[in-house]
């Protein structure tokens, strides 16, 4: 396992190196500037500012500059939030991100696997149809939609939840919902097909034919081995939680690291997108690996070589 983390952690350096890179240079050759918003700017009051944050240098010593101090993880300062720099505000906003994403990936597996496990107990019937209809009904409704809709049923007409806000524990509901149902489809046609597939081995019918009950055959013999996809779909899945939460942040006004992602693009604050996207680069990374080493763990037919 420590080899394996190694060589994954060497493989790593050179994607990340790359995806810096191109963030740099794309943010820089985009139309617009970090000053461009500021409308009572003077030239001489530009100059300085530019001077300031170091743009008024040639554009590959500006990457150089960067990249030396990535290289002693200093994100730089922000443009627009004047006296703060992109490590504080990540890891200000970023723990409500992860707290969202925990919530989404929680209502995710218990709401999908559910739906898989019953849909594969009963296959071509009733029990399956719904669920194969909840799970193309939240393939389809893209997060944008899906939480206007929450907003309006329970936070204006039932008045159950607060339509925005980010204060007690009623309103991380309503976000961890429309976060999650979306994965919670992929995950549910996941546990069906998985556990269908195990369903019809004969250690299962073996199982059955020695008196287990139902119960005992699906907890004990098949969930293993049958949320093996589902595990493997958990790496880019928490990733996805993650970065979604960009939209659903907006549209909730949570304070997370996607409020301060979107304002810095549109306001071309540099190096705060370059922040963003080698953090979420880096979280996507240790995902996967972790998602990995679960494989192997589970799998007895899988080795880390």
């Amino acid at each position: 396992m420590f080899r394996f983390i190694l060589r994954r952690f060497f493989e790593t350096i050179p994607v990340l190196f790359i995806i810096a890179t191109l963030t740099f240079f794309g943010v820089r050759l985009a139309p617009g500037g970090p000053f461009d918003a500021e409308k009572n700017v003077t030239p001489e009051i530009r100059r300085n500012l530019e001077a300031h944050y170091g743009m008024n240098k040639p554009l590959f010593r500006q990457y150089l500059d960067y990249m030396g101090s990535l290289l002693h993880g200093d994100l730089g300062p922000s443009f627009k939030y004047s006296n703060r720099t992109v490590n504080e505000l990540i890891a200000e906003s970023f723990p409500v991100s992860l707290e969202l994403g925990i919530y989404a990936l929680l209502v995710a597996l218990v709401i999908g696997v559910a739906a898989g496990i019953l849909a594969s107990m009963r296959p071509n019937t009733i029990t399956d149809y719904l669920a194969s209809s909840f799970s193309m009904a939240g393939i389809c409704l893209p997060t944008f939609v899906l939480g206007p809709l929450l907003i309006l049923f329970f936070a204006l007409k039932l008045r159950w939840f607060n339509a925005q806000g980010w204060f007690d524990a009623r309103d991380r509901v309503l976000p961890a919902l429309t976060l999650g149902a979306y994965y919670a489809a992929y995950v549910a046609r996941l546990a069906r097909g998985g556990m269908l597939d195990i369903l019809s081995q004969d250690f299962i019918r073996t199982a059955r034919a020695k008196g287990a009950s139902e119960a005992r055959v699906i907890l004990r013999h098949a969930l293993k081995a049958g949320l093996l996809p589902v595990i493997s779909f958990l790496g880019p899945a928490a990733a996805g939680l993650i970065t979604g939460s960009f939209v659903v942040e907006t549209i909730f006004q949570a304070p997370g690291l996607g409020r301060f992602f979107v304002n810095a693009a549109l306001n071309r604050d540099y190096t705060m997108v370059l922040g963003t996207v080698l953090f979420y680069a880096t979280l996507i990374v240790l995902f996967n690996l972790v998602v990995d080493i679960l494989l192997v763990c589970l799998n007895p037919k899988l080795k880390f070589e």
